[in-house]
């Protein structure tokens, strides 16, 4: 009973963290900024809104960043 119980725990855990990806963005100038989730991009601004590591919301101008990739 146990067994199952905690194989079902570590498979609903797996689930869960399988629905966020992290993406790393490069920029310019050599910084890699790692975000907590797909950062969005600003059509009408140029912003690229993300979130980082810590949980704060931050935006960058898009034309420093040079690639995004995810995790």
């Amino acid at each position: 009973m146990k067994w199952t119980l905690s194989a079902a725990a570590i498979a609903l855990a797996l689930l869960v963290s399988g629905c966020s990806s992290d993406y790393v963005m490069a920029t310019k100038d050599g910084k890699m900024i790692m975000t907590d989730g797909k950062p969005e991009i600003d059509k009408e601004t140029g912003l690229i809104k993300y979130v980082d590591e810590s949980g704060h919301e931050l935006q960058i101008n898009g034309d420093d960043v040079s690639t995004i990739i995810e995790r």
